[in-house]
């Protein structure tokens, strides 16, 4: 059977089971089935571009159906959540329990992260200047936007802020908020926030928040709603007082985001790629442990920064360096007889060598170019903040 014609096969059951509920008044389990159906309508047109559009005007009136059927302001068990983020299934409100499973705790500090001293300053003074009790009028920022190439710290920077204060740490991907099911996100962004202002003080951390908030002029009707649920969560609610909740967000394309979002981060932190001595620190980071007296730093530094590797990119080469020590030091690594035989192996290590970072340095590509890094210096002049 081919994949449309097996959506189709679901969605003519899942529309025959709503029927059954409908008729036998289980509201919520319509409710459900609903949302399912408009699910698979999309489905549906993601696979199938000639058409698309009556797919997805179809499945708008699936989420219609669902919001009628909404008459209860509880939310009974549903399939609607990821496996696995709730802790009690039997909750009254799945959706808070859902949110409470992106708290994480932060192990990471600023000494764990090379380079980027400027920065680094930035974001913990405006972070603890947030969380902080402070005078009425003094009105420190609510969102803090972090954007800059792939791979260069943005993330880490986040942790390393939650990790400095005492203070509950959301990390949040946009695949944490954009339900499979339709009609759901926006209740997930809420259920997001209200449980921050309710653990405050709490930073709200979203990585890739491009993927939430593209320009509405180009948004489906679902992902204009998250987006306005997510603009008014970040402008706070009047009556609710000075409550200590900073949204930290990430993005490695910043001229994608909607307008009404840029101005809800007034502070907007270039993170660019690491220079010469920020690489030197990279390297020293991810060889801690090892004998690095007989590398030369400089040589290694000035080729990381002419080839446009990110510090993602100068771990790997770290990483496979290492292994094409460890290769050399124990070549019955390669024999699989010998690994199958030997309970435990001592691996065997020798100082790094540069050549061990030549041949590295033959398989690390960068996927940026000068023009991409011309591009976001520019949207950094224009926008930075």
């Amino acid at each position: 059977m081919k994949t449309a014609e097996l959506y189709m096969s679901l969605f003519e059951e899942c529309r025959g089971e709503y029927e059954k509920a409908v008729r036998a008044g289980r509201r919520n389990e319509a409710h459900a089935l609903a949302l399912r159906c408009a699910s698979i309508l999309l489905n549906l047109a993601g696979k199938n571009p000639r058409m698309a559009e009556l797919y997805m005007a179809r499945a708008e009136e699936w989420e219609r159906k669902a919001e009628e059927l909404e008459k209860k302001p509880e939310v009974e068990k549903r399939e609607t959540l990821p496996a696995g983020k709730g802790s009690t299934p039997t909750s009254t409100n799945p959706y808070l329990e859902y949110v409470e499973g992106l708290i994480a705790r932060s192990t990471v500090t600023w000494k764990d992260i090379g380079g980027l001293e400027e920065v680094k300053k930035l974001i913990a003074r405006n972070v603890a200047l947030a969380l902080a009790e402070k005078p009425a009028p003094i009105k420190p920022w609510k969102g803090i936007l972090l954007f800059g190439p792939p791979g260069t710290g943005k993330t880490l920077l986040a942790s390393a802020a939650a990790g400095s204060l005492n203070a509950t740490f959301f990390s949040v991907k946009a695949s944490d908020v954009l339900s499979k099911y339709y009609g759901e996100s926006s209740k997930i962004v809420s259920a997001l926030y209200a449980l921050a202002r309710e653990k405050a003080p709490s930073i709200v951390f979203i990585d890739e928040i491009d993927a939430l908030t593209v320009k509405r002029e180009g948004a489906h009707e679902a992902t204009r709603r998250t987006l306005a649920t997510l603009l008014s969560e970040l402008d706070g609610f009047k009556g609710q007082g000075d409550v200590p909740v900073l949204t930290l967000a990430s993005t490695n394309t910043p001229w994608d985001l909607d307008e009404a979002v840029l101005s809800r981060f007034p502070l907007r932190v270039y993170v660019p790629l690491p220079d010469k001595e920020a690489t030197k620190e990279i390297i020293k980071t991810n060889t801690r442990g090892l004998d690095i007296s007989r590398l030369d730093l400089d040589a290694i530094a000035e080729e990381s920064v002419r080839r446009l590797y990110s510090g993602r990119e100068i771990a790997s080469l770290c990483n496979l360096a290492i292994h094409n020590m460890l290769d050399e030091m124990n070549p019955e690594l390669s024999d699989l007889d010998a690994i199958s035989k030997s309970e435990r192996l001592k691996l065997k290590v020798r100082p790094l060598e540069m050549g061990d970072f030549e041949e590295a340095f033959k398989k690390i590509k960068s996927p940026l170019t000068r023009k991409d890094i011309e591009r976001y210096e520019k949207w950094a002049e224009e926008f930075g903040a």
